[in-house]
């Protein structure tokens, strides 16, 4: 029995997930949430008899604890951590307080797009070859409450630059770092901080480890090559890049990867992800399956029938010879670059929501030579239509997911494509990026 006090900051899946395991682990656990706590975890925690507070912090709860727990939704900024750090209380994260608990081996996944697509075809390939394996993190299911209801030999875990920033103790056996784009600079303060939260996914890494990047993004080529990395050295491009050691590419007809002189080729058109972002995460995963020594026939079989994920690139239906593609997951205009340029066939565009200060430069090129209408769906679409009206002829502004829906059959033809990636997020018609995809979805079978 630890006799031991733990206050965990947070009610959500981190939180009540970090709160369970401290309890099985025999500490005396308390949560507090400054918001109200949802009804599906009140109920877990009163279930395990775990004391909680919501709609505020009662700091008296705080001064007996020998540590606190924080979720990775709270910012470091917060009144509560800054009245914390005056009472010189330990605070710790979930996925560092998960990690006590565990000598499973990680394979850890970041990039400011296409985590979660990695994350599950790594963990597709791992469970055709027989690992024990279980996707965690960012990606839904917490560490910490994964932990607390089973174990497995390995652990892919998705990781935010929120969690990382918070990590101090994390070791992955493979780490990964997809890309870094301009996101979330408001909540990190400024873009360097968020870059080195970033590059913290291999900071604790050494010789007996793994590190694999993508050598073509520039803000990560240009930090890796001055840093000296304990861990071994894996890069991905589309280019043969010679000077690099252990470099896997592509070209227009097929993939190379090149691990410890350990070689497999596979034709692109072959993938089940399509699109340049989705070869770099196919690469990437293939990557990490070629360390563990994952035969190449399994790696194959697994790049060519996984499915993705919902509400990423998800091509859900074909009405009167029109593809139907949900990509509601983007909420920036990155993951928006990636749709539209893996799109092969005229597109109207569906996009808008609450803008992030999105810089649309990069989608003008795109949207000029393959988007035949755009469609502005949210409270406010000025910018999006002062942005796009030199290079989309046809554009449309709607109120609800249903005059955009019955607007698109009006616009595409047989053989186009109607894509939803707003490059926004949605909170201003919808709770999240599933609630607007899903209506999408709904809206599109209903018509």
């Amino acid at each position: 029995m630890i006799n031991q006090k733990i206050v965990v900051i947070g009610g959500g899946e981190s939180g009540c997930g970090a709160a369970l395991l401290a309890k099985q682990k025999g500490y005396d656990v308390f949560v507090s949430d400054k918001n109200a706590i949802s009804n599906k975890y009140k109920k877990i925690l009163k279930k395990n008899s775990i004391r909680w507070e919501e709609c505020g912090h009662n700091i008296d709860e705080f001064k007996n604890a020998n540590e606190i727990v924080k979720s990775p939704g709270i910012n470091e900024k917060a009144l509560i951590i800054k009245k914390l750090t005056k009472l010189d209380i330990k605070i710790i994260s979930e996925i560092d307080f998960a990690l006590r608990f565990t000598n499973s081996r990680i394979i850890a996944v970041t990039g400011s797009n296409g985590k979660t697509t990695t994350t599950k075809l790594i963990e597709y390939i791992f469970k055709k070859a027989k690992y024990r394996v279980k996707s965690v993190g960012n990606i839904g299911t917490g560490f910490c409450m994964q932990l607390f209801k089973k174990e497995y030999e390995y652990y892919i875990l998705e990781l935010s630059s929120f969690q990382l920033r918070d990590s101090s103790f994390l070791k992955p056996y493979i780490s990964i770092i997809l890309n870094i784009t301009k996101d979330h600079i408001e909540e990190h303060g400024s873009f360097d901080n968020y870059i080195n939260s970033k590059l913290r996914i291999f900071q604790n890494q050494d010789h007996t480890n793994h590190f694999v990047f993508n050598s073509e993004d520039a803000f990560i080529s240009k930090i890796i090559d001055k840093k000296k990395i304990k861990s071994n050295k894996y890069s991905f491009s589309s280019k043969n890049e010679l000077h690099r050691q252990n470099h896997s590419f592509f070209g227009k007809l097929k993939i190379q990867l090149l691990t410890n002189q350990n070689q497999l080729t596979m034709n692109i058109n072959q993938l089940a992800l399509q699109g340049k972002h989705n070869i770099y995460n196919s690469m990437a995963a293939s990557i990490a399956a070629k360390i563990m020594n994952i035969e190449n026939n399994i790696i194959r079989d697994s790049l060519r029938d996984f499915k993705n994920l919902e509400h990423r690139l998800e091509k859900f239906i074909k009405i009167y010879g029109i593809d139907f593609i949900n990509d509601s997951k983007a909420t920036n205009v990155n993951s928006t670059w990636y749709a539209l340029e893996s799109i092969n066939k005229p597109i109207v565009w569906i996009a808008g929501g609450v803008d992030k200060g999105n810089d649309y430069e990069i989608l003008k090129d795109l949207s000029k030579k393959k988007v035949k209408a755009l469609i502005c769906l949210g409270k406010d679409n000025m910018k999006l239509k002062s942005e796009f009206k030199k290079h989309i002829k046809v554009i449309h502004e709607c109120d609800s997911m249903k005059s955009a829906v019955d607007m698109s059959f009006k616009l595409a033809s047989f053989g186009d494509a109607v894509l939803l990636s707003p490059a926004c997020a949605s909170f201003d018609l919808y709770n999240n990026f599933e609630d607007r995809g899903n209506d999408f979805k709904r809206e599109v079978k209903k018509a």
